[in-house]
């Protein structure tokens, strides 16, 4: 218990707000002003983004066989995945889903940290959008700034109203393609806009849309910093293998500007690192931080602050990779180890979670039977002698197609079945059967009798689609 941990003392972390004359004492955040940066990670980023977001807009448009190709149908408990249709009996496949979503979510971030959060989350992509409004209306980061400084006008008036109009119309366009995978998407976008949408489809709307043009518009960092919980359980998968955005602090200080003139090769005689201390690596990231302050959590990777640091080194002719994606023991002057046990411990119950749930999807029957016996009498008697079970038969059909199934009975050595042995039912939908089995009492040997209820098809792909259930023939 003698030993101390070691704390390092970082500097307040610069947040860059606009100067006002006056300012309210208790501010609830200080608005950052992010500059636009140019780069190969900055473009990757915003392609690698715009194509899930082209994808989220093209999904729910998707036909097949006549219908909508992606429609998570929530009032009919019905799910429907192109020929794959799922129902409330098979949300095991939604678990297994999620599990393995957080699992390569741990995979990932344990080799290279919180990319997730910087290239692929729709916080992010829906930020950009939003910035890029901001940009091309009210101009550069130092324009941004003091057009807040200013007091209302003309200029300012046109400006903001028309960037609240574009990030409404952004707001809205997301709200209803989300909710076009909930409802039929087409019907959708026509009775939104000749106001005939339903309560819940125009709340559900104006809901998502709200929450998009807060978040995207206002809250942007709060949500990665204060209500997103990945930023907080991260340090638990990260470790010094892990690959992150770092500022190389052994080559960059002591940080100072310098003039151009100055040779690389001569820095060390002037008592200077590579970091000119410009600060274009904090004004560039859109969650504020100093990347020169250490590992922090509010980093989500976008590697914005590694473009712009690379663009001065240039201009300085000074190498690049001051900041840069490296793991710890990478910048102590150790190796980065790819191969170890928890990174490998991830991918194989990644892997373990694939084959669970491909086995699953492969090995799904379409068609489920439920069993009910009638509760008023265990059994009587015909005028025939024979012995009669009534039962109910609930044959739901979780394929899209219209099949017609037959119902055999095995466990009696004869029987007679009464009522109808084939039931015709619709894609999707139940079927209630009432049926009876009359068997002669010398058939019994026990007063409970193990029979199965076999309900078979044939697709019209010519695939042979078969269930049987258990059940109890009672006697005596």
């Amino acid at each position: 218990m003698s030993e101390r941990i070691p704390v390092k003392n970082v500097s307040k972390v610069e947040v860059h707000q606009p100067r006002r004359a006056t300012k309210k004492r208790h501010s609830s955040r200080s608005r950052i002003y992010v500059r636009a940066v140019k780069g190969p990670l900055e473009t990757f980023r915003r392609f690698f983004g715009l194509f899930f977001l082209a994808l989220f807009a093209v999904l729910p448009f998707i036909q097949y066989n006549g219908q909508q190709a992606i429609l998570l149908d929530i009032g009919e408990q019905r799910f429907s995945l192109f020929s794959l249709t799922l129902w409330p009996q098979d949300l095991t496949l939604l678990a297994y889903l999620f599990i393995i979503s957080a699992f390569a979510l741990f995979f990932v971030t344990t080799f290279a940290g919180r990319v997730w959060c910087g290239f692929m989350c729709p916080q992010t992509t829906w930020v950009y959008i939003y910035t890029w409004f901001e940009e091309k209306i009210e101009g550069s980061r130092n324009k941004r700034m003091k057009l807040d400084e200013r007091p209302m006008d003309w200029d300012k008036f046109w400006r903001k109203t028309l960037k609240q109009v574009c990030w409404w119309a952004v707001a809205i366009l997301t709200a209803l393609l989300f909710v076009g995978y909930f409802t039929p998407v087409r019907q959708l976008f026509i009775d939104f806009f000749t106001f005939q949408t339903s309560f819940w489809a125009t709340f559900s709307i104006l809901f998502f849309a709200v929450c998009t043009w807060g978040n995207a518009g206002y809250m942007r960092e709060i949500m990665c910093t204060h209500i997103c919980p990945y930023a907080r359980f991260q340090s638990a998968m990260f470790d010094r293998d892990t690959i992150t955005v770092a500022y190389d602090a052994r080559r960059g200080e002591a940080r100072g500007p310098r003039p151009r003139k100055i040779p690389h090769d001569a820095l060390s005689e002037k008592g200077l690192g590579d970091c000119i201390d410009c600060h274009l690596c904090v004004q560039v990231c859109p969650t504020g931080i100093d990347i020169r302050n250490g590992l922090q959590y509010e980093c989500i990777n976008c590697g914005a602050c590694v473009d712009a640091c690379n663009g001065v080194m240039d201009k300085m002719n000074y190498p690049k990779g001051l900041i840069r994606f490296t793991s710890e023991d990478a910048l102590a002057g150790g190796t980065t180890r790819v191969f170890r046990p928890k990174l490998i411990g991830y991918f194989v119950v990644l892997l373990i979670m694939l084959a669970v749930f491909a086995a699953n999807v492969i090995y799904r029957v379409p068609l489920e039977v439920d069993i009910i016996r009638d509760r008023n009498s265990l059994y009587r008697e015909t005028n025939e002698g024979l012995i009669e079970n009534v039962y109910t038969l609930k044959v739901l059909n979780k394929s899209q197609q219209r099949l017609t199934y037959t119902i055999d009975v095995q466990g009696l050595p004869s029987y007679d079945l009464i009522g109808n042995n084939t039931v015709t039912v619709g894609g999707g939908e139940v079927a209630t059967l009432p049926i009876s089995v009359a068997t002669d009492a010398y058939n019994l040997e026990d007063a409970v009798t193990e029979i199965q209820f076999k309900v078979s098809t044939t697709s019209s792909q010519g695939e042979t689609i078969q269930v049987t259930e258990p059940s109890k023939f009672l006697y005596q």
